[in-house]
């Protein structure tokens, strides 16, 4: 279920309103055992409603996890050992799905420079979500392992921590400590939390169908044809990328989390105005808030972090972000993406550059100095995007010249009413990340005058109405 598209929009309140009369009407005892259950339905036939086959990828993936976490809590001397062999397996089929074409390709391509045979690869259709429910379950998997949590022994609680229909197709991942918790507990209807949970549905559905969505049609019709735009047109198709994603991502990850306020549960936020970010360090801090805990938690550290010497740290580094690229697509351009973001940590962590907004041993960051970082590390991270945004390093080494060398001649522009959508949506978000990030105090959903606060609900729904690209598009991180 898309969360941009009218499916949604009649499908959703129906589930919420079966869920909560259910939960009214069960008794205490079987309260959660019933809810749980429905919740679990839902987000099966939800996600059979794609490819009704990958639905057994979701419950292999499941069963192994769910099998191996038991075994290693029984079998504590062999519990390294069943361990990686759970993992393997648990991880098996992201390997074959989403990795198999990639590395036939490379294989290829090594093979035909010495004239073998070469191997044809196969055409798998990638389940949906694989990335993140693999990373979900494998993350419990390790956390049982090292005694952070015990095994659940409930099948259908840890079902639906690995299914929850919200967070599913592209995240947030969460923990099995915070979220399983969540699933044992009881859940009754809670109306400050229904109407948070409905104020992130209205500010995601505004960043993506308003935003992301028109961005993305200027993105397609740069990207699309490159050789015949000028450099100056794939730098402003470049930026606008780096706000598309933003907005679909960010919008995608509000809308999760809101769908799951309403339904009682707290997931965590995936970004926290990481385009403010004075740092490459601190953009990961922001950006997939719930990715960079994984890969913190799960390699860097595991790979012993920052308690060895600097030049470990460096491989640590290198390595974390080399997963990165790899878990976000199996073409080159995200491994090198991942590179170049581990690459620029490294210089931060070498030269001594805070995270926080600080230089070791040198100036006190002032405003205008924070400022110069943050647009400093904004493009940097906008010309990385370029990597992830194309489709090949061919593509790529074409546009980054245009681009320096400033190529052509002219600007690319679409149709004034296009135009204008594309900055009543920017400056809407610029102006709304401003406030937060230098003026708190400023709020509209949050504000005490009831006018202004059901004023910005409705001129947003308003917008959305009126500049909203409704085709139900796919959400970016979907594919991932």
């Amino acid at each position: 279920m898309i969360f941009n598209s009218f499916q949604f929009l009649w499908l959703f309140p129906i589930i919420f309103v079966i869920y909560y009369c259910i939960s009214w009407i069960c008794g205490r005892g079987t309260q959660g055992k019933v809810s749980n259950t429905l919740l679990l339905l839902v987000s099966y036939a939800l996600y059979i409603q794609w490819e009704p086959w990958c639905a057994l990828v979701l419950l292999w993936v499941t069963f192994i996890t769910y099998i191996g976490a038991r075994a290693i809590s029984k079998h504590i001397l062999y519990g390294k050992s069943i361990l990686w062999i759970c993992v393997v397996l648990g991880i098996s089929p992201l390997l074959i799905f989403k990795y198999n074409n990639f590395a036939i390709e490379t294989l290829n391509s090594l093979l035909s420079i010495s004239s073998v045979i070469r191997l044809e690869g196969l055409n798998w259709a990638i389940p949906i979500g694989i990335s993140f429910f693999s990373f979900q379950a494998v993350g419990y998997l390790i956390d049982v392992y090292k005694k952070k949590i015990s095994a659940e022994k409930n099948f259908l609680n840890y079902a639906l921590f690995v299914s929850f229909f919200p967070q599913i197709m592209s995240g947030p991942i969460s923990r099995a400590e915070d979220l399983l918790p969540q699933i044992k507990a009881k859940r009754t209807f809670d109306y400050s939390k229904a109407v948070q949970g409905l104020k992130w549905l209205l500010w995601g559905m505004f960043l993506k169908v308003v935003m992301a969505d028109r961005l993305g049609i200027y993105v397609d019709s740069v990207y699309n044809n490159y050789v015949y735009q000028s450099g100056l047109s794939c730098f402003v198709a470049s930026l606008c990328y780096t706000m598309q994603i933003y907005g679909d991502f960010a919008g995608y990850s509000l809308m999760a989390i809101g769908v799951g306020r309403l339904m009682g549960f707290d997931l965590v936020n995936n970004f926290n105005r990481p385009y403010f970010a004075s740092s490459i360090a601190e953009f990961w801090k922001k950006w997939h808030i719930s990715l960079t805990r994984w890969l913190t938690t799960y390699i860097y550290i595991g790979l012993g972090g920052n308690k060895c010497s600097k030049v470990r740290q460096y491989f640590n580094i290198m390595i974390t972000f080399l997963v990165s690229g790899i878990w976000h697509g199996a073409n080159w351009t995200f491994i090198l993406w991942g590179i170049m973001h581990g690459l620029l940590q490294c210089f931060e962590k070498f030269f001594g550059i805070d995270p926080k907004g600080k230089y070791y041993g040198l100036l006190e960051s002032k405003f205008f100095l924070r400022s110069l970082r943050v647009l400093c590390t904004f493009l940097l991270v906008n010309f990385a995007w370029i990597l992830f945004r194309l489709p090949s390093i061919e593509v790529t080494e074409i546009v980054f010249k245009k681009i320096f060398l400033l190529e052509g001649n002219g600007l690319f522009l679409p149709n004034n009413s296009a135009i204008g959508f594309m900055i009543i949506s920017l400056s809407i978000v610029i102006g709304k990340e401003v406030c937060e990030e230098y003026f708190p105090k400023i709020q509209l959903y949050n504000n005490k005058n009831a006018i202004v606060r059901w004023g910005s609900y409705i001129i947003t729904c308003i917008i959305i109405m009126l500049c909203g690209v409704f085709d139900s598009g796919q959400f970016i991180y979907v594919k991932f």
